[in-house]
Formats: C-alpha cells, structure tokens, sequence
C-alpha cells in the first residue's frame, strides 16, 4: 500500500507550498512509505486527482487544490483533515495503514465505534479518560503547588512584617529615650539662658 500524496511543484501559492512542504516532511520524518504526484507538470496526474476527490470533499469551486492525499485509491484527505488527524494523534488510521510497533496511537472515533463488541470504543474512552485524569491530577498537582508557594509567600510576607514591626517598636523605644535624655539638657540650658536674660 503505497500513500500517494498530489502536490504542485511549480505552485504560484505560498500557502499551498508550505502545506505540501508540511505534508511531505511529516511523512519522511516518520519514514511512512509515500509517492509524490505532480499535478503541475502531468496532466494524467492532475485528471486523475480530480475524478477521485469525493463529491462531498471538493470546494464551491469544485477544483481540489493540492496537496491531496490517497491511500492507493482510496481518498485519505486534504492538508485541513491531514493536519487535524496529526494533531488528533490519528495519522495512520487517517493514512490507513496499521500503526508501528511500540506505538501509542489512539483509533479515530469513527474505527472505534464501527468494531464489533464495543471493544474499540472502549479503548477509545479509556485512553481519552486516561488523559483526562492525568490533566486532572497535574492541574491538582500545579494548584497544591501554587497553594504551597502562596502560604510560604503569605508566612514570609507575615514574618517579615513582625520583624518590621519589632524593629519599629525597638526604634522608637530607643528614640524615645534618646529625646528624653536630650530634653533634660535642653530644658536646663534653657533656664540657664532664661536666668541670664533676667
């Protein structure tokens, strides 16, 4: 089963050319088997791509931009459905191709729940929950962090402040007596002045 992917080598459109790009360079890093067809230099190529879009699959405009992506000839997607399958996790049944060895990969909704016996759809919602709980428990873990650094900032904040104000009360206990002990000099000399005016 070789993945046939119809790009336009000679494309005018930046946009089209960093979606075949993408396509192309996901495929090789993931070493999946694939052929490229050009639409631009081969009118064979072009025709053929554009008889086995499905109806429902085509634009307004009827004319399927590339890059489009087959499984032998059966029609596998678009970039937009490429891109979403990759993002899903569920490229190779997207692809339609049995997924490597060792690997995790979840079956897309419409796989699971076409299995007899409800046993995809199962592993399908075990792994989904799966995820979920360890989101759930690293967002609980993320909040207990949170909750630990804000009562160590809060116990900080609280101890800096006693310090504060210890030393605040020690400054002015010691000011106090420093103006005590300045105002006894002071109101004599001040006699003294007063007894020599006289």
């Amino acid at each position: 089963m070789v993945i046939k992917v119809f790009v336009a080598t000679s494309s005018g459109s930046i946009a089209i050319r960093k979606k075949q790009q993408e396509v192309v360079g996901f495929l090789e890093a993931n070493k999946i088997d694939f052929k490229e067809f050009d639409i631009a230099g081969d009118e064979d190529n072009r025709k053929w791509m554009r008889e086995n879009v499905p109806g429902e699959k085509k634009p307004q405009n009827g004319i399927p931009l590339p890059p489009q992506i087959f499984n032998e000839e059966q029609y596998c997607g678009d970039f937009d459905s490429f891109f979403s399958a990759k993002e899903e996790n569920i490229i190779y049944s997207f692809l339609g191709l049995a997924p490597p060895p060792g690997s995790k990969v979840t079956k897309s909704p419409e796989e699971a729940s076409s299995l007899p016996d409800g046993d995809g759809a199962g592993e399908a919602q075990s792994t989904t929950e799966g995820t979920e709980k360890a989101e759930e428990s690293g967002e609980h873990k993320a909040q207990k962090e949170d909750d630990e650094d804000t009562g160590d900032l809060a116990g900080s904040q609280e101890k800096n402040t006693k310090e504060a104000a210890a030393e605040g009360a020690e400054g002015e206990a010691e000011g106090e007596e420093a103006e005590e002990g300045e105002e006894e000099p002071g109101e004599e000399e001040g006699e003294g002045d007063e007894e020599e005016e006289s």
